[in-house]
C-alpha cells in the first residue's frame, strides 16, 4: 500500500493516526536539527517533519538530501502542528515520520511548481507533464472534468444518447481545411479527420436516434488566429421532430443547469437577439451584455456640415464611454493610437468630451457647435462626464473596429466581471454570404442550414437577404454554441447545393450518401453544438482555454513536448505510395 490517505485529508480528527502518505516534494525547510518537507499530491499538502530527536541519523541524512519534485513514500504519526496554517485544510497537523522511502529522484525542473511560477508559456508548455502539477492547471483540468460530467448527465436525464462517429471519414467542404490521413489499403485515396460530426448526426436522425448527443473531438487545419487550437472538443447534439423553440428551450436547460451546479449561479433570462440588431448595436454576432455602451449611429447628425471625413463615410458611428471625460489628452492620444494598430485598422478617432455642467469639448468643434454635440450624445447614450469615442467609415470595418474598441474599454473599465454570466441567443443569421474571391455565394453555416420559413423563395430573386433557421448561444461576449434547423428533403437540398456553386456531379460526389438517406423518410431535424473547450474556460472564469486542455498546441499548431508534427521515415511513405515535393 503506497498510501492510506491523500495529503489534502488529514486534520485534527486523525491526531495520533498512523499513515502512510506519498506524493511529491514541494519544497523542504532544513533547520539542521530538525526539518520540514511540504509533501503534495492532487488533493492537497501534508507538513512532514523530521527531527534529530525522534529520528534516525539515517533518516535525517535522507530528509535533509530530498530535492525538489522527488517522489517519496513516508509512514509517521499524525501530531498537532505547534505553528498552525489556517490557509490549507491539513494546517493543523503535520507527520512525524518513521519512515522514510524515496521511490524516485528527480531533476531540478526547469520552472518552480508554484501557483505564480516564472516558467514562459512555451517552456511550460514544453514541460507540460510539470505544469499540471501546479494548481491552477490541475484545477482547471478537474474543472473540466466536472463540467464534462455535468453535460452527460443532463442529456442523459433528458433522454438523448451518446453515440459516437468515426474520425476516419471523408473530406467534405466545411469552410476549414480537412487534416487528411493517407489509406494504406487504398492507394492514392485518404481519410479526413472531421471537422464535425455534422451529417452522421444528421443520419442518425434519420435512423430514428431523436436524441442524439457526443463529447468528441473536431479538427480544423486553419491558422491559429485569436485563442484557438486545431483539434478542439464540442458537446454534438442533434433533435429530430423539433422546431427552432424546441432547440433554445433544450439548451437553455442545459446552460442553466451548468450554471447553478458548477457556478452556483441562477440565470432565468436568456434574451434573444436577431444578428442585424447585434450588428448594428454592437458590431459582431457575439455582443457581450454585461455591460452597455452600446453603439450610436451618427449619419443623420453629423453629416451635414463641412467634416469631409464624416461626409464621405458610409457609417459614422460612436460609443459612450463611462465617466471617461475624466481621461488626460495623453491617455485618448493612446486610444487613439490604439484603433490606429494594424490589427484595428482605423485611419483615427474623433472624441467629445461631456462635461458635467452639460457643455462639450470636441476634437472637431471648428465642425460641430454645442447643439450638434448635445444631439451625439442623445444618439450614443452618453451623460455628463461621459467621453464619446467616434469612428466611420466603411460599415463592415468600422462596426468591427468600434466593437473591438468597445471591448478593449470594457476590460480596462472592469466591466467584464468573470463572476458574472450574461448569455444571449443570436437569431436569424443570413442564410449565405458572398465572397468576393470566388465571385459565389458561400454558406455562413454550413450547406445544411435551412432557410427560415417562407424564405425559400427569395433565393430566386434576393439570394443575400434570405435569413437562416440558425442561432448561436452567447455568453459574456464568446459564442459558446451554434446551431440550426436542418433541410431534411433531397429537392430543397439540391436547390441549396445549386446556389452555393455545386455541379449535380459535385453535390452527388461530395454529400451523395446523405441525399440518398433523405429519401427514406429524413425527419424534420436540427441541432447545435457547443465548443467545450470555450464553455468551460469561461464558466472557469477565463477567455483562454490552453489551461483548460491537458496538452495542448502552441500558435503554430506544434505539440513542443512531443514535438509534433514531424516527418515520417521513407519506409513509411512508401507504404503509402507517397512521395514528397517540398520547397526548397
Amino acid at each position: 500500500m503506497y498510501r492510506s490517505h491523500n495529503c489534502g485529508e488529514l486534520n485534527a480528527s486523525h491526531i495520533n493516526t498512523e499513515v502512510t502518505l506519498s506524493g511529491w516534494v514541494q519544497k523542504s525547510r532544513d533547520k539542521g536539527f530538525i526539518v520540514w518537507v511540504d509533501l503534495r499530491d492532487r488533493y492537497g499538502i501534508t507538513q512532514l517533519v523530521f527531527d534529530e530527536e525522534r529520528s534516525s541519523k539515517t533518516m535525517m541524512d535522507q530528509a535533509q538530501d530530498l530535492g525538489r519534485e522527488f517522489v517519496i513514500q513516508v509512514k509517521g504519526k499524525v501530531i498537532e502542528r505547534a505553528s498552525k496554517n489556517p490557509n490549507i485544510p491539513t494546517g493543523d497537523i503535520e507527520v512525524l515520520v518513521s519512515e522514510l522511502n524515496i521511490l524516485n529522484e528527480a531533476l531540478l525542473p526547469p520552472f518552480t511548481i508554484e501557483d505564480d511560477t516564472d516558467g514562459g508559456e512555451e517552456l511550460r508548455m514544453k514541460y507540460r507533464y510539470l505544469d499540471i502539477r501546479r494548481n491552477p492547471v490541475k484545477n482547471s483540468l478537474i474543472f473540466r472534468h466536472k463540467v464534462t460530467q455535468e453535460v452527460r448527465n443532463y442529456l442523459s436525464k433528458e433522454g438523448f444518447i451518446e453515440v459516437e462517429t468515426p474520425y476516419l471519414i471523408k473530406s467534405t467542404p466545411e469552410g476549414a481545411r480537412d487534416f487528411v490521413v493517407p489509406s494504406r489499403m487504398n492507394e492514392g485515396q485518404f481519410y479526413a479527420l472531421p471537422q464535425s460530426p455534422q451529417t452522421f448526426k444528421q443520419l442518425l436522425m434519420v435512423g430514428g436516434m431523436d436524441k442524439y448527443f457526443q463529447i468528441v473531438k473536431c479538427f480544423r487545419d486553419e491558422d491559429l488566429r485569436a485563442d484557438r487550437q486545431p483539434e478542439f472538443t464540442q458537446i454534438d447534439c442533434e433533435m429530430a421532430f423539433i422546431e427552432q423553440e424546441d432547440i433554445l428551450n433544450a439548451f437553455e436547460g442545459l446552460t442553466r443547469h451548468l450554471l447553478k451546479e458548477v457556478n452556483g449561479v441562477e440565470v432565468d433570462k436568456f434574451p434573444r437577439m436577431l444578428y442585424d440588431d447585434a450588428m448594428r448595436l454592437y458590431g459582431n454576432d457575439k455582443p457581450d451584455i454585461r455591460f452597455g455602451m452600446e453603439f450610436g449611429e451618427l449619419n443623420d447628425v453629423a453629416q451635414h456640415k463641412d467634416f469631409n471625413v464624416f461626409n464621405s463615410a458610409e457609417l459614422v458611428v460612436g460609443i459612450a464611454v463611462p465617466g471617461g471625460n475624466s481621461y488626460t489628452r495623453k491617455e485618448i492620444d493612446k486610444l487613439i493610437d490604439w484603433v490606429k494598430r494594424p490589427q484595428i485598422g482605423a485611419l483615427g478617432m474623433v472624441y467629445c468630451r461631456c462635461n458635467e455642467d452639460g457643455t462639450y469639448k470636441s476634437s472637431v468643434d471648428k465642425f460641430y457647435d454645442q447643439d450638434d454635440l448635445a444631439k451625439w450624445a442623445e444618439a450614443t447614450g452618453a451623460k455628463p462626464g461621459d467621453l464619446i469615442c467616434v469612428l466611420s467609415g466603411d460599415t463592415h470595418k468600422v462596426r468591427t473596429q468600434l466593437s473591438a474598441l468597445r471591448m478593449e474599454l470594457a476590460e480596462r473599465l472592469g466591466l467584464r466581471k468573470p463572476n458574472e454570466f450574461a448569455p444571449l441567443w443570436v437569431l436569424d443569421f443570413p442564410l449565405l454570404e458572398w465572397d468576393e474571391d470566388t465571385k459565389r455565394y458561400h454558406a455562413m453555416h454550413h450547406p445544411f442550414t435551412s432557410p427560415k420559413p417562407g424564405q425559400l423563395e427569395l433565393l430566386e430573386t434576393d439570394p443575400g437577404a434570405v435569413k437562416a433557421n440558425a442561432y448561436d448561444l452567447v455568453l459574456n461576449g464568446n459564442e459558446i454554441g451554434g446551431g440550426s434547423i436542418r433541410i431534411h428533403d433531397k429537392k430543397t437540398q439540391a436547390l441549396m447545393f445549386d446556389y452555393l456553386g455545386f455541379s449535380e456531379e459535385e453535390a452527388k460526389a461530395q454529400f451523395g450518401f446523405l441525399m440518398d438517406a433523405f429519401q427514406y423518410g429524413a425527419p424534420p431535424h436540427g441541432g447545435l453544438a457547443f465548443g467545450l473547450d470555450r464553455l468551460v474556460a469561461i464558466l472557469g472564469g477565463q477567455e483562454t482555454i490552453r489551461d483548460f486542455i491537458a496538452f495542448p498546441k502552441n500558435n503554430n499548431g506544434r505539440d513542443v513536448m512531443i514535438d509534433a508534427p514531424a516527418p515520417i521515415d521513407e519506409e513509411q511513405l512508401k507504404e503509402l505510395n507517397l512521395k514528397l515535393n517540398l520547397k526548397s
